[in-house]
């Protein structure tokens, strides 16, 4: 049995870091990893919920918010956030000083470089769905997404390899409208309003009766409740790394958004350096230069 489980089942919280990094809230309930406490103390495992927190929990293929939970002389190290039954969220860490208390008000702050780079891979996972199906026709379906601060993985319903002339018109695309610079809206409807209004849903989803609609300009329009960048020029630049099969009629695209892709190019840029050097030529001149070693 977990811990959680001990829980007052009307305790529960909120999310409200689709639009804040930071915030201060009340501290309704603490557990250690065997048991709910009123105090936790310096050195201690545990897990804080608060009323309301900008910590988003790992759901929909997106990765949590790590960070940290503080009062003037306590500090408690956020590695994971968890929905928990209830409509509860769970901040699991440790806590590196001080001790916390139930009813304490606590200052949350995200990792907010982590965060930017997971929205920048939530929000390119959605124009490159609209993007696979422009390219490949309306039969491209989600089958499953990842995203987290590093890259995006998106899984989708197509019956063959994509030629490297469909990856690069995807990613042409993708870059196109993040040029753009499209504005980013999210806004909450009824699920009956949001089909009307065409919003992508995910195949076989059980959905609440009020859905969140991000659309992206008027390219693209699905429901989600993940976090996104303001505006499409944010993600920077798109890049496809890998496409593979994943299983009989599901494809696997893997992607780097943002900074990811300049660290992705300047490692390219050293290994090519490298192997010049080894073939004691310049970059330009290496595939001639192999051509004659191998003759």
């Amino acid at each position: 049995e977990t811990v959680y489980l001990q829980l007052d089942p009307k305790l529960h919280s909120e999310f409200i870091g689709h639009s804040l990094n930071f915030a201060s809230s009340t501290i309704i309930a603490l557990t250690t990893e065997e048991e709910v406490v009123e105090e936790l103390s310096k050195g201690r495992k545990g897990t804080i919920i608060v009323e309301e927190t900008p910590f988003y929990a790992t759901s929909g293929g997106q990765v949590a918010d790590k960070g940290c939970i503080s009062t003037d002389t306590g500090y408690f190290e956020v590695t994971d956030t968890i929905n928990l039954p209830g409509n509860k969220i769970g901040h699991v860490g440790y806590v590196s000083s001080g001790s916390f208390k139930v009813h304490e008000t606590v200052k949350l702050s995200i990792d907010e470089r982590q965060r930017q780079d997971t929205a920048r891979n939530h929000s390119a996972t959605h124009l490159l769905q609209k993007a696979l199906r422009s390219v490949l026709g309306n039969h491209i379906e989600q089958a499953g997404s990842y995203v987290d601060n590093k890259r995006l993985r998106f899984d989708f319903t197509h019956f063959q390899a994509l030629t490297a002339e469909e990856i690069k018109k995807v990613e042409d695309i993708v870059n196109e409208q993040i040029q753009e610079s499209l504005i980013v809206n999210t806004e909450v409807m009824s699920i009956e309003d949001a089909k009307k209004s065409g919003a992508m849903a995910l195949f076989g989803e059980k959905y609440d009766d009020n859905v969140r609609v991000v659309s992206m300009g008027n390219y693209s329009m699905e429901l989600c409740g993940g976090t996104h960048v303001v505006n499409t020029s944010n993600i920077s630049v798109f890049k496809i790394i890998a496409e593979t099969s994943i299983a009989a009629g599901v494809r696997r695209i893997e992607a780097l958004t943002g900074r990811n892709v300049y660290d992705y190019y300047s490692n390219i840029e050293k290994t090519l350096n490298e192997v010049a050097s080894l073939a004691k030529t310049d970059p330009s001149k290496l595939s001639h230069r192999i051509e004659h070693l191998l003759e």
